[in-house]
């Protein structure tokens, strides 16, 4: 049972499967490839085009309440009891305002 250890010289010409050379990024290729498409912010919705603004206002406290009815309120910008923002009126912001509607107070 004689194991075999491997020297550098034997590795040296051996590359990691998926691996890189540091430094150098294959041919026709850079090693940073910017894509504007990842910055860009989508198109308006038809709702907020049109000026539409809901004012929704936090009534009840979050004590008691889901995970995800607390990430929704904070989602919708509300941040204590009374406090009030004025949102667009988007599909979104209408989904969010209905999953938490007993939270709530929406003035149009």
């Amino acid at each position: 049972m004689s194991e075999k250890t491997v020297t550098e010289k034997e590795t040296a010409g051996v590359k990691a499967p998926g691996k890189q050379t540091a430094g150098k990024a294959p041919v026709g290729e850079t090693a940073a490839t910017t894509d504007d498409s990842l910055f860009r912010k989508p198109a308006d919705k038809a709702g907020a085009k049109s000026g539409r603004r809901v004012r929704v206002t936090l009534v009840r406290g979050l004590t008691g309440t889901r995970e995800s009815h607390r990430a929704t309120v904070r989602g919708l910008g509300l941040r204590r009891i009374n406090h009030t923002v004025e949102l667009e009126d988007t599909p979104a912001v209408r989904g969010m305002i209905n999953k938490v509607s007993y939270l709530l107070k929406c003035e149009a």
